[in-house]
């Protein structure tokens, strides 16, 4: 085999990643720019004052007019005219530049939505980075930002990995990639001529360990798919580098095959490089003011002498995030999280790390909630939250985003899998409370109960809130939805809403959730699906502001998903719709600044729906309570909310006295079923608002 063209490998450094971050850090050498702002603790409620409602797009999704881009689309003044008027003060896009990998020069299509990133540039199929930039002048014109994303975990396989497969210079250390001597190829499948990597059988990798390659099996292994990905590494078949010499690698993937994972502690630090050009990139050229930080959890990966490698919870995660978040605060950003691991990960990654967590912790329970019908485990969240330190003020609380819904309940599988759990008036351990929980939600969430959603590997369910909600209500046919369905579906979701916005921190929801969207049938989008990826049928087109009403798929070609509310501009022209009482919701939120509230009460209750969370407002404003009913019981229940001052108690949405808090610190809560209420105690050093 012939060394690689010079020419060629000259081409895959001008397109590298590595190269354009290095090229971005010149810019700041000698400067003063990065003095200028505290960056070594997080401050997670600066971060959610500056944007405290949250717009999540998913770019594939986006239905745009025809010659029109999805950046366009995003950037369209009627579509922020209503998301203004709804009270969305920012705007997540999604992963927008250019993703999964190269052939020589050809570049081949993302195999995760934009999750494997290969360029610093816009991804031509989805715009410009003038339209990026034209998107963020829209935004701050109506007075909300732009949040973006980096993935310090992995990549896709572009010119750096290409580059680090030729072993040329540096790039090998951007990656857990190990050659294998040629003595030691005979334990190594083929690669067919129309792959270039295959998965490795755990036996292989078990070997490849004990010959000392490599650290071996990993703790879990996500995505798990038999004959797709058995185990976290693969093989290349027989690459040529630059030296002349032949090599086969060993790369590791926590993800996807096509996502090989960063070195986060190699000599040369060429993945700490990398990543903070990228997130400086985000920052000066797409003028973005928080990142999120994708898979942040898996930087560090460590072999033991004995089961499997240490790979979650290593401390060169925190180590690295610390880095990263510093960084980006130094740059005058902000980033978020989204890390669904242990509740001890997320507290020790967010002391110095990212400002913001994504709120896997309460995500799952209050689902539970709702399809059962009883809070108690989400009630148990909710104060794991406290037990460990983690302010609720640092976390985004949010409906569907692009992912599944994940079961994986990850706290009580690892490290308190043996910790004991009070729980339906057991004492249980934590892996058997996490499968409890994982066997109601599944059989209520999928199979006959509910066809329409689809198991995601092990990770959890495919679906949309609606559909979550159509199975809550025990409708197993989503073509029977009538309009008194939508009314009962809209009521459930506006319930979801107030446990998710009515306290403290960041509130996000989708462009799904506006429109009532729900999932693809299984046979649109099984194309999509063959790698056993289900959360294709989430992911259905929409188009929040009528700007192409005739057209059915998304730019990216995702069908369009049907939508029970309707577009987001007509709803707001109809009084009682689901945006209308979302935007009341969110103007009172606004009002009295339950954002940057402090959240001091889960009092226990009798009734198994009711759910009570207790505020204490800034400024003085005196104290807010949240009740929910999660049940299709009418409640009536007298609750005792010990250290908040006695007075008058008014609902705050529908503006209307709703009874006394009593000398003795009792309160009556009256709720219809799936009802929740806003409440504020209206005591004698409360202002007037």
């Amino acid at each position: 085999m012939s060394t690689p063209d010079n020419s060629y490998i000259q081409w895959l450094v001008e397109q590298s990643m590595l190269h354009a971050a290095r090229e971005r850090a010149r810019l700041y050498a000698g400067q003063a720019r990065l003095w200028q702002r505290p960056y070594a603790q997080a401050r997670p409620r600066d971060a959610s004052a500056i944007a405290s409602v949250w717009f999540t797009a998913y770019p594939a999704a986006i239905i745009t007019p025809e010659g029109s881009s999805v950046l366009e689309a995003l950037g369209d003044d009627r579509l922020w005219s209503a998301l203004s008027e709804l009270g969305v003060q920012g705007i997540h896009n999604g992963p927008m530049k250019r993703s999964g990998g190269l052939r020589g020069r050809e570049f081949t299509p993302t195999i995760d939505g934009n999750f494997d990133r290969i360029s610093f540039d816009i991804d031509p199929a989805l715009g410009t980075e003038e339209q990026m930039l034209q998107l963020s002048r829209v935004a701050a014109a109506h007075n909300a930002i732009v949040i973006d994303d980096i993935v310090p975990a992995h990549t896709g396989k572009g010119a750096d990995f290409r580059l680090a497969e030729m072993a040329y210079g540096d790039y090998p250390g951007l990656y857990h990639m190990v050659e294998i001597r040629e003595e030691d190829w005979e334990l190594l499948p083929e690669v067919p001529p129309e792959r270039d990597a295959v998965n490795l059988e755990p036996p292989v990798v078990d070997r490849l360990k004990e010959k000392h390659y490599i650290v071996g099996q990993l703790q879990r292994v996500i995505f798990f798919e038999p004959g797709i990905k058995d185990t976290d590494w693969s093989v290349t078949g027989e690459i040529t580098g630059v030296d002349g010499k032949v090599r086969r690698w060993v790369y590791l993937h926590y993800f996807k095959e096509g996502q090989p994972s960063l070195n986060w502690l190699d000599p040369t630090f060429a993945a700490q490089q990398l990543i903070i050009g990228d997130a400086l990139h985000a920052i000066d050229v797409a003028g973005a003011r928080v990142l999120r930080l994708d898979a942040n959890g898996f930087l560090g990966v460590e072999r033991r002498a004995e089961g499997t490698a240490w790979s979650e919870g290593h401390p060169l995660s925190v180590t690295g995030n610390q880095l990263l978040a510093g960084a980006i605060r130094k740059a005058g950003g902000f980033s978020f999280q989204e890390l669904n691991l242990t509740i001890d990960d997320i507290a020790a990654m967010s002391h110095g790390g990212a400002d913001l967590s994504y709120d896997f912790i309460t995500r799952p329970a209050y689902h539970h909630a709702l399809l059962t019908g009883d809070t108690e485990f989400l009630r148990m969240m909710l104060r794991e939250v406290h037990a460990f330190g983690i302010d609720p003020a640092s976390l985004i609380h949010a409906l569907q985003n692009h992912d599944e819904l994940t079961l994986e309940l990850v706290h009580f599988w690892t490290l308190h899998a043996y910790d004991h759990y009070h729980y339906k008036g057991q004492t249980l351990p934590g892996g058997h409370l996490r499968e409890l929980i994982r066997e109601e939600l599944y059989e209520r969430l999928t199979g006959e109960h509910a066809p329409y959603n689809l198991k995601f590997v092990t990770n959890g369910v495919a679906c949309t809130t609606a559909s979550v909600i159509a199975a809550a209500l025990n409708i197993r046919d989503l073509d029977a939805i009538g309009p008194a369905e939508v009314e009962q579906i809209q009521r459930l979701h506006i319930l979801l809403v107030m446990f998710n916005a009515m306290q403290p921190g960041v509130f996000a929801l989708s462009g799904w959730d506006l429109v009532g969207a729900l999932p693809l049938p299984a046979e649109q989008v099984e194309h999509l699906m063959g790698d056993g990826d289900t959360r294709w049928i989430n992911r259905g087109a929409y188009d929040l502001a009528e700007l192409a009403p005739d057209t059915a798929v998304s730019a990216e070609g995702l069908p369009k998903a049907r939508s029970l509310y309707g577009s987001l501009v007509q709803q707001l022209q109809e009084t009682g719709s689901f945006a209308c009482q979302l935007k009341r919701i969110l103007s009172v939120r606004q009002a009295y600044d339950i954002a940057g509230s402090k959240q001091i009460l889960i009092p226990d209750v009798q009734a198994p729906g009711l759910l009570i969370m207790v505020h204490e407002l800034p400024a003085g404003k005196g104290v807010q309570i949240t009740a929910l009913n999660f049940s299709a019981e009418t409640i009536s229940e007298t609750v005792c909310l010990p250290g908040v001052a006695p007075g008058p108690v008014v609902d705050i949405i529908h503006e209307r006295v709703e009874g006394d808090l009593t000398e003795n610190c009792e309160l009556t809560f009256n709720l219809d079923p799936y009802e929740g209420l806003a409440l504020r105690v209206v005591s004698a050093a409360s202002p007037v608002i």
